[in-house]
């Protein structure tokens, strides 16, 4: 266990209701009463967790899976439904499309089926050959092409003629109600509240010119709401605006609540966290408070790359270098640098400083979380059981070389199947697990994302906290009644006052050791310029700080030909107490914290090991593990 440094400071404590010893007296049978006068209101009660309620669990979950019902993942060998994909989350064991067993670690608290609304259910309607898709002349014949077992020509030639085409024999409410009905009746017959949570949720797949606008969107609710609309698909509209007044007309006809998630903006250009509307007006107060509003956290990490920072735009950082995607977006257009401050989460969160600036309202006050993407309806996350992205990429000894991310334009923007990652998963902080304590977690930013690892991650930020709460064994009570937590705002600083945060983590049980914690700070500087600083706040095995980083790398304990690690370096549990040395009570400012864990072995170190055959070149052997939180800003 190692803790970083201290400062003195105060502790608060509740009051609470006790009778007074007349009770007693005047209790003689077993019917009494107490005149409400002579109750005494005391300020203590024996019970430390009497009137006392706040999140006490992190519940683990993927908010981002897709099954056969989604059509990039039906058409490329997915034969596993929701179904399917909730008995796997729930932790039995399943055959995978490529026939394999597997199984997880452990199992997940909670599950959204997010399957895409556009052509919705086309591989289970071409399964069961539905006179729907035989009717048009694309649906025959991507019908008779997956029948005769060719099914990437399939999937190409649904991709070309409708998803690029526009060409969609499924336009037809009925169909599509029948399909969406029966997702929602797998999530109805798996949600067991208390125990797991099954989400009612699809994806809205919208790329404009190939720049990836895609959004999760999750209802709080249950199969009455939901089955009072249909989803609001990219064919409608491909501009975030209108499925935001999709989610509007939800609230008011079902009285439900909803929102969305935005993913991979590595892949959109530039356009994810643009200064701008799709129609190309400059952003307004009312967009950046609908925005802010509808979508709440940002899905940083999973498969098609990591999306925390990028070394061009976070030059000091030696940890923003973890698998990027930077190349191009799907349709080919190759990346350029000054896209990048709009597509990745801390790029995006200093561009909200400035917007709030300027508008009053932070467009871009997002939470950090995490999802798999996989298309395989096997939620894995952990680098040594990788079912990959889609199904044709299931484990086996030939499973580099397929390209996820095409390069129409021969422009060098392919992306091959060995650089898609593990990632990622999601934890929630919440008193129970119900749709409705998870969801109310996530919309108020409580929430934070690992690249795959279950480590537990705590913060809290205030001005009046010490050193020694960081100790204490109510350190989570200490937090909420001195402060806000991830997710939370700070306002107007007390005078000579800086943020302090608290800071506990602890590593995955299954897992590996942790090598640091860190606290990232962005801020605007007083010519409004946006700035961050990273700041490692604790080291394990007893490293020193030097100005503002370990004195040293943690190690590597990976046996590359082999594929494993030990636990010898790094430590169990990580504690910190930082204050911000350079506050400026007058700049707007976030702060989130990384966690780091010790390397371990990549997936392509294990594959390689396993099957017996070459790593591919330019893929790191090793990589090490991590978590963001979600950010406590401070506003002057």
């Amino acid at each position: 266990m190692s803790i970083g440094r201290v400062l003195t400071g105060a502790l608060l404590t509740l009051g609470a209701v006790q009778p007074s010893s007349a009770f007693a007296q005047q209790a003689s049978g077993p019917d009494f009463s107490v005149p409400k006068n002579e109750i005494v209101k005391k300020t203590e009660n024996f019970s430390p967790f009497v009137n006392f309620e706040a999140p006490d669990r992190v519940f683990w979950g993927d908010s981002h899976l897709h099954t056969s019902y989604s059509w990039d993942a039906g058409l490329v060998g997915n034969t596993l439904g929701p179904d399917e994909a909730y008995r796997f989350a729930k932790g039995q064991q399943v055959i995978a499309s490529s026939g394999q067993p597997v199984k997880l670690v452990r199992p997940l608290d909670w599950l959204v089926v997010a399957d895409h609304a556009e052509s919705l259910g086309v591989a289970v309607l071409i399964e069961r050959s539905d006179p729907a898709i035989l009717r048009s002349e694309v649906g025959r014949t991507t019908h008779d092409l997956y029948k005769e077992g060719k099914i990437y020509e399939a999937f190409e030639n649904w991709g070309l003629n409708v998803i690029v085409g526009g060409n969609d024999p499924l336009k037809d409410p009925a169909l599509t109600r029948t399909v969406w009905e029966e997702i929602i009746d797998h999530a109805e017959n798996h949600n067991t509240p208390g125990q797991f949570t099954a989400f009612i949720g699809y994806e809205w797949s919208s790329a404009p010119g190939g720049n990836n606008l895609h959004r999760v969107v999750i209802m709080r609710d249950g199969a009455a709401e939901a089955k009072k609309v249909l989803p609001f698909a990219a064919y409608e509209s491909d501009d975030p605006e209108k499925l935001w007044d999709w989610m509007e007309v939800y609230e008011e006809k079902t009285g439900g609540q909803i929102l969305a998630i935005p993913h991979n903006g590595n892949i959109s250009n530039g356009v994810m966290f643009s200064v701008e509307t799709q129609s190309g007006e400059p952003i307004n107060q009312a967009y950046a408070e609908r925005r802010a509003k509808w979508e709440p956290l940002y899905e940083v990490t999973q498969m098609k790359g990591d999306g925390e920072s990028h070394p061009i735009l976070s030059p000091n950082d030696e940890f923003a270098d973890y698998e990027n995607w930077d190349r191009g977006n799907w349709a080919g257009e190759p990346k350029t640098p000054e896209m990048l401050p709009h597509e990745y989460a801390r790029g995006g969160l200093k561009v909200g400083l400035q917007m709030e600036e300027a508008l009053g309202i932070n467009p871009f006050k997002f939470g950090m979380i995490g999802g798999t993407d996989s298309h395989t309806s096997l939620s894995t996350s952990r680098e040594d059981n990788y079912f990959g992205k889609v199904s044709l990429m299931e484990p086996g000894p030939d499973r580099f070389e397929g390209e996820i991310v095409p390069d129409p334009q021969n422009a060098g923007t392919g992306t091959y199947e060995f650089e898609t990652i593990a990632s990622g998963l999601q934890g929630v902080w919440a008193k129970e697990n119900t749709r409705e304590a998870l969801w109310d977690a996530m919309k108020r930013k409580e929430t934070y994302a690992t690249t795959g690892s279950r480590m537990t991650v705590r913060v809290f930020g205030g001005w009046k906290y010490n050193a020694d709460d960081v100790l204490r064994p109510d350190f989570a009570k200490t937090g909420y009644l001195g402060g806000v937590p991830m997710g939370g705002d700070l306002q107007n600083a007390p005078n000579g006052m800086a943020p302090r945060l608290m800071i506990r983590t602890l590593r995955d049980p299954d897992g590996a050791n942790l090598d640091r914690v860190q606290v990232v700070k962005g801020w605007l500087d007083s010519d409004g310029q946006a700035q961050e600083l990273v700041y490692d706040v604790v080291c394990s095995d007893d490293r020193k700080i030097i100005e503002t980083r370990c004195e040293s790398a943690v190690g590597n304990t990976v046996n590359i030909e082999a594929a494993t690690y030990t636990n010898d370096i790094g430590d169990s549990l990580l504690m910190a107490f930082w204050e911000d040395p350079d506050f400026d009570p007058s700049q707007r400012a976030f702060y989130y914290v990384r966690v780091l864990e010790i390397p371990i072995p990549r997936w392509t170190t294990y594959d390689a090991a396993f099957y017996g055959v070459g790593l591919p070149e330019g893929v790191p052997p090793s990589q090490q593990d991590r978590a963001y939180t979600s950010p406590i800003w401070y506003t002057p």
